[in-house]
This record gives C-alpha cells, sequence and structure tokens, in this order.
C-alpha cells in the first residue's frame, strides 16, 4: 500500500484494547534470520523469551556487545502489523518476538507502564522502537514512513520494547493486560 492508503488504516489500529487485549502470535529468533511461530512460550528476566537468540546475540549499542535489557522483548500491535505486512504468514518478518491486540502507544503504555501477558509481567523500556533498513527491505519504504511518521510514533505502531519483570508462561489468546500505569502511579486492577 502507498503512504496514503495506509493512513486511512488508522481508525482501524486506533481501536485496539486499551485496558485488556489479546497475544495473537508468538515468534522467537533462534539464529539471526531464522524465525520460529509458537503456540506458547516461557518469558525469562534473564534471557528474554526462551529459544530466542537475544541473550546471545548481543547488541552494537552495548559495550562488549552485550544484550540490551532495555530491548528485551519487542512487542508490536498485531492491527499495525496486519496494515504494513499483510497476511498473517508475513508478520514473523517483522522481527518482533509478541504480537498483540493491544493498544501500545505512548499515551495508553508509556515508560514504566507493566503488562501482564500469560503469567508473565512485561514493563515497557524508553528506548524507540523504530522502522529501520531491515523493516524497508521487508514491507516497503512506504510502511517504514508510516511506522515511523509523526502518528506512527505516537501511537508506537512499529512496536516497543520491554523488559521481563516476572518470568512466565505464555500461550497464543492469552490476555493481555495493563497491571501498572506510571502515570497513576496505581494498578489499573484490583
Amino acid at each position: 500500500m502507498t503512504l496514503a492508503e495506509l493512513e486511512t488504516r488508522l481508525t482501524y489500529i486506533r481501536q485496539s484494547p486499551s485496558e485488556s487485549g489479546r497475544l495473537e502470535l508468538i515468534v522467537s529468533r533462534p539464529r539471526t534470520g531464522a524465525r520460529e511461530v509458537q503456540e506458547e512460550g516461557a518469558l525469562d528476566s534473564v534471557h528474554g523469551l526462551l529459544g530466542d537468540n537475544w541473550s546471545t546475540r548481543g547488541s552494537s549499542r552495548m559495550p562488549k556487545r552485550a544484550s540490551d535489557p532495555r530491548r528485551q522483548i519487542t512487542i508490536m500491535n498485531v492491527r499495525a502489523i496486519e496494515v504494513v505486512g499483510g497476511g498473517r504468514d508475513q508478520w514473523p518478518l517483522a522481527g518482533d518476538q509478541l504480537f498483540v491486540d493491544f493498544d501500545l502507544s505512548e499515551s495508553n503504555a508509556p515508560a514504566g507502564t507493566q503488562i501482564q501477558i500469560g503469567t508473565a509481567i512485561v514493563e515497557v523500556t524508553e528506548p524507540p522502537h523504530r522502522g529501520c533498513y531491515k523493516f524497508t527491505a521487508r514491507f516497503g519504504a512506504d510502511a517504514t514512513a508510516f511506522v515511523n511518521s509523526k502518528a506512527g510514533v505516537l501511537l508506537n505502531l512499529r512496536g516497543i520494547n520491554a523488559r521481563v519483570v516476572r518470568n512466565g508462561t505464555l500461550r497464543v489468546g492469552d490476555p493481555v493486560t495493563k497491571v501498572k500505569d506510571p502515570a497513576s502511579s496505581r494498578s489499573p486492577i484490583s
């Protein structure tokens, strides 16, 4: 789709649930360039998504190419990937591990927000997650311009980075629920 066509889909993406959604897809990256779709997985505060190469791959942004704990888990809104990536079989190419039907916008899930997925809890971290040359190669220049646009950045259409704060298991279909909102310093569910 062209950038103009993609922008017509913003209303659909904005209709994502803001308090409780659903886990739609789990994808591990066992090695660079490889993707494995999983029906269930485990999140670990040391290793991230078990079976994923995050903890061994390292980051060029870190000293000695250590893994960046602020980028342990990447999460993308399924409505956003559906709009830019087409069919479900294309979603894993984005490189994210978790795909959720949940509002990941800056206003709904700012850094510090804790989200329960299955029995695990992740916390949104500050580093932005933006479309890059790999995203452009897989989905096109207009898709990258869309996710990196002003609206795209505010809605976090490219997704968010998170870290595991409570180990646990997750399955496709599990609820995705906000459990801590940093703006109000309260838990939205009691």
